[in-house]
C-alpha cells in the first residue's frame, strides 16, 4: 500500500523529535531533574518503537521523495530505539558511580537515535548526509562526556578529527555522484546506474562513499580510531556505538550497495577486500589484547567484515542476512558492554581477563550471561551469532565468492580462541577481586533480555527472517 501521508509516515521521527523537545526542557527548569527526564525518556522512546514496528506494513515515500516510510526504514528504526533504550538503562547504572550529568546524556543519546532514524529512512543522499552528521556529532560529544577523564578526552578527540575527515569523503562523493547524474534521489541514481556506470566521475563519488561508510562502520584500513574511541569512552557508549551506531552506518551501506549491479564487479571486489581484510585484522589483533574493552573494540572490527561478506554478495540472502546480523550483533554488544559496565563499577577501571578470574564464583548470573554473550559473538551454535554468520558465508557461496567465506570461517576459528579464554578465566581460574557492588533491576534485566533474544533468534531464526523476507 504506497501512502503519501508524511505525518503517519514519519511519526517515529516526530515522537522522538518531541521527547528530544520534552527532555530539553525539562532539564532547563527542573531541579534533580533525572528523576522525571528518566521515565519521560523510555517511554517516548518505546512509544517510537512500537510506532515503527507498527508501520513495517506500509510503504511509500514522504517530503518529496526524500524519506521512505514504513519497511526497512521503520524495522531498523525500532531496532536503533530498542538500543538506544537498553543503553540509557544501563547507563543509569553507571551515572550512580561516575560523575555524569544523566539528563545531558540522555538528551545526547536521543539525537543520536534521531540521526540513526534518518540514515534508515533516508530516500536522499542529502538526508542520508544530514543523518549520519547529527549522529556523528552527537556520538563525539558522547565519547568525551566524562571531560575530567584524559581517556575521555583523548577519545572524542580522535573520534572528531577522523570523523571529520570521513566527512569529507562523504560529501565530496555526494558532489561527484551529483555531478555524474544531476540528481540525489537514491533510488533515481540506482535506476540509471547502467548508463552512469561509463561516468568516471560516478565511480569516483562511489568510491568516496565507499571510504566514508567503511570509516563509519570501522572497516580495515579505516577502523584506526574504534580501538581508543571505545576504550576511552564511557562504557555505555562505546556499547551504543558497537551497536546502533554500527547498524546505522550499514542500514546506509545496505540502501546504497546491497544491489547486484550489472557490470559491478570490481565495486564488489573493492568491498570483498574490505571484507575480508577486516575478519583477518580484526580478529588476529584481538587474540594479543589483554583489556576487554580492546578486545570487543577489535572483534567489532571483525563483525563489520563478517556483515561486508553479505554486502558483497549482493544478493537477496546477502540484505536479508545482513539485518539479521544486525539485530543479533545489537543484542550481543550492548549485553558484552553492559555486563563489563557494571563490573566497572565495583573496580573502577577497564578490566582485563584476570580481573574476571573467579567471576563464576563471586557473581554467578553476570558470569553465565557474559557466558552466552561470548559464545554467541564467536558463532558457537544454538545462538544468534551463528545463524547471522551463516547467511553470511552462505551468499558469498551463492555469489561465487567462496574463497571470502573460508577465510571468514577460518577467522571465526581465531575468534574462538578470545572470546572462550575469557569464559575459561571466569569459571576455571580463582581471582583476588572482590564485586561488590549490586547491580539494579532494570540493568540486569536487560541482560536477560539480550540473552533471550540471541538464544530465540537461535533456536527459532524463521521467527525473525519472516518479517526481514517482508522488507525488500
Amino acid at each position: 500500500m504506497t501512502i503519501d501521508l508524511p505525518f503517519q509516515g514519519v511519526l517515529p521521527l516526530i515522537l522522538v523529535s518531541i521527547v528530544a523537545l520534552v527532555v530539553l526542557f525539562i532539564e532547563s527548569v527542573v531541579k534533580e531533574s533525572e528523576r522525571i527526564s528518566y521515565p519521560v525518556t523510555l517511554i517516548g522512546l518505546l512509544a517510537a518503537a512500537g510506532s515503527a514496528i507498527l508501520g513495517m506494513g506500509q510503504s511509500g515515500t514522504a517530503f518529496g521523495r526524500m524519506i521512505t516510510i514504513g519497511g526497512y526504514g521503520s524495522f531498523l528504526s525500532a531496532l536503533f530505539l530498542v538500543s538506544a533504550v537498553l543503553t540509557i538503562i544501563l547507563s543509569r547504572d553507571y551515572a550512580l558511580r561516575v560523575p555524569l550529568r544523566f539528563g545531558e546524556f540522555v538528551l545526547l543519546i536521543i539525537f543520536a537515535v534521531m540521526g540513526m532514524m534518518l540514515i534508515a529512512v533516508s530516500a536522499d543522499l542529502i538526508v542520508l548526509f544530514l543523518g549520519i552528521e547529527l549522529m556523528s556529532i552527537s556520538l563525539y560529544v558522547l565519547a568525551g562526556f566524562l571531560r575530567k577523564n584524559l581517556s575521555s578526552n583523548e577519545a572524542s578527540l580522535k573520534y572528531f578529527i577522523l570523523g571529520a575527515f570521513a566527512t569529507g569523503f562523504l560529501l565530496y562523493g555526494i558532489a561527484l555522484i551529483y555531478g555524474a547524474s544531476g540528481t540525489t534521489t537514491i533510488g533515481t541514481i540506482l535506476e540509471n546506474y547502467h548508463s552512469l556506470s561509463s561516468s568516471t566521475i560516478f565511480w569516483c563519488g562511489a568510491g568516496l562513499l565507499l571510504v566514508g561508510l567503511a570509516f563509519k562502520v570501522g572497516a580495515v584500513p579505516f577502523h584506526m580510531w574504534i580501538p581508543d574511541v571505545y576504550e576511552g569512552s564511557p562504557t555505555p557508549v562505546s556499547a551504543f556505538m558497537a551497536s546502533g551506531a554500527k547498524s546505522a552506518a550499514f542500514s546506509a551501506f545496505v540502501l546504497l550497495f546491497a544491489h547486484q549491479f550489472e557490470g559491478g564487479d570490481r565495486l564488489r571486489l573493492a568491498i570483498a577486500v574490505l571484507a575480508a581484510a577486516s575478519m583477518i585484522v580484526g580478529n588476529v589483533i584481538a587474540v594479543a589484547q589483554s583489556s576487554i574493552k580492546r578486545m570487543l573494540a577489535y572483534s567489532s572490527i571483525a563483525h563489520a567484515g563478517y556483515m561486508l561478506v553479505g554486502l558483497a554478495a549482493g544478493n537477496q540472502l546477502g540484505r536479508n542476512g545482513i539485518l539479521f546480523y544486525l539485530t543479533s550483533y545489537t543484542f550481543m554488544t550492548i549485553g558484552a558492554f553492559g555486563v563489563l559496565s557494571l563490573l566497572e563499577q565495583s573496580v573502577g577501571k577497564n578490566l582485563t581477563y584476570d580481573n574476571y578470574a573467579g567471576l563464576a564464583r563471586n557473581k554467578p548470573s553476570l558470569a553465565a550471561m557474559m557466558s552466552i554473550f561470548m559464545f554467541s559473538l564467536a558463532g558457537i551454535p544454538p545462538l544468534g551469532g551463528f545463524v547471522g554468520k551463516y547467511y553470511m558465508f552462505v551468499a558469498a557461496i551463492s555469489s561465487g565468492l567462496t574463497w571470502l567465506a573460508i577465510i571468514g570461517v577460518l577467522t571465526s576459528l581465531i575468534s574462538v580462541y578470545y572470546y572462550l579464554r575469557l569464559v575459561m578465566v571466569m569459571y576455571f581460574q580463582d581471582g583476588s577481586m572482590e564485586y561488590t557492588a549490586s547491580p539494579a533491576k532494570a540493568s540486569l534485566a536487560v541482560l536477560v533480555i539480550s540473552a533471550c533474544v540471541i538464544i530465540q533468534l537461535g533456536v527459532y531464526p524463521s521467527s525473525l527472517l519472516t518479517v526481514i523476507n517482508s522488507l525488500f
